[in-house]
């Protein structure tokens, strides 16, 4: 018998966080990278496991009078 699997829909979220609630996420997901570990977190009521193996990116975008780096994770999901 096949098992299905339920497909994830598309994703969007930005949220704002707390200086220290941020500096307190950052630090887990640099210990968790540096262990080798999956790192998990949960955003907008969704719980994520980021897998040990992700690719990190740095991006940096200019324009209109702002400036944004992100911190982008990626991995393959299993759908």
């Amino acid at each position: 018998m096949a098992v299905k699997r339920r497909r994830r829909a598309r994703r969007d979220v930005e949220r704002d966080y707390p200086k220290k609630q941020f500096v307190s996420k950052l630090r887990r997901l640099a210990d968790a990278i540096e262990a080798g570990r999956t790192f998990r977190i949960q955003v907008a009521g969704e719980r994520i496991a980021i897998a040990p193996d992700a690719t990190i990116q740095i991006e940096h975008e200019r324009g209109d009078g702002v400036e944004e780096i992100e911190f982008q994770l990626r991995w393959p999901t299993s759908e």
